[in-house]
């Protein structure tokens, strides 16, 4: 599962040069990104671009707005689920990312972690994107992660970590050319466990509400010891 994340400004224009695209997308630090969320992705349309999708697939067929219930794709599944598998052929993106957070249950508590690569470089999740003509305010574009089983360092924390890309990996995974669900689904294996880290941050980005540089504060002793009941909003 995957729910919250963090983009720093200066990761995402790293990730779009490595890319080839240039220019300012005019983004903003943001440190509790959570669904619903408009954020900057990329993808391949005719061209490759830089598109603003809110988080949260909603099928081209949907009859109402449904991104809430698909904000994560599952891996094992998505190649048969109807909502996923004519994405994952022909359109699919990668949303750049510094770092998610993961809560991890003890007791009655929920501890936040941040999880990152090891290098503290930027990666990009495995999306997939759609459009949908359903609403009264026009055509409404929207994306989902890609999740898959834990690795050793997830395992302890969560029971679904996201797939994370490098942005080498990135290329194929942008390759429109390429629609065969079998070799797709070959580009995408979880990150190993060697080259991630996990922190524990404070409660304070359990909140979906609070935003900032606050949300990367390492847990105090009292929050990292489990013991305090906590509400985690958007979880």
């Amino acid at each position: 599962m995957c729910t919250r994340f963090v983009l720093l400004r200066e990761h995402l224009l790293a990730v779009l040069k490595r890319l080839g695209l240039g220019g300012d997308p005019g983004y903003a630090t943001r440190y509790n990104i959570a669904p619903n969320t408009r954020v900057p992705a990329i993808r391949t349309r005719t061209k490759r671009e830089t598109a603003s999708l809110r988080w949260g697939l909603v099928p081209a067929w949907a009859k109402e707005d449904v991104g809430f219930k698909l904000v994560n794709a599952r891996l094992e599944t998505v190649a048969e689920k109807p909502a996923f598998r004519d994405a994952l052929r022909l359109r699919r993106c990668v949303v750049p990312a510094t770092g998610f957070y993961e809560w991890q249950t003890v007791g009655r508590a929920k501890k936040p972690f941040l999880i990152r690569r090891r290098d503290e470089a930027p990666f990009a999740f495995a999306g997939l994107w759609e459009t949908w003509h359903g609403g009264d305010g026009g055509p409404l574009e929207t994306f989902s992660i890609i999740t898959t089983e834990p690795n050793e360092l997830m395992r302890p924390i969560h029971t679904r970590m996201p797939i994370m890309l490098t942005p080498e990996q990135c290329e194929p995974w942008l390759d429109d050319r390429l629609t065969d669900p079998a070799r797709v689904l070959a580009l995408l294996q979880p990150q190993a466990a060697e080259t991630m880290q996990a922190a524990a941050v404070s409660r304070f980005v359990s909140n979906v509400r609070n935003e900032g540089p606050e949300c990367l504060a390492p847990a105090r002793p009292d929050e990292a010891a489990g013991d305090e009941p906590q509400l985690s909003l958007g979880l």
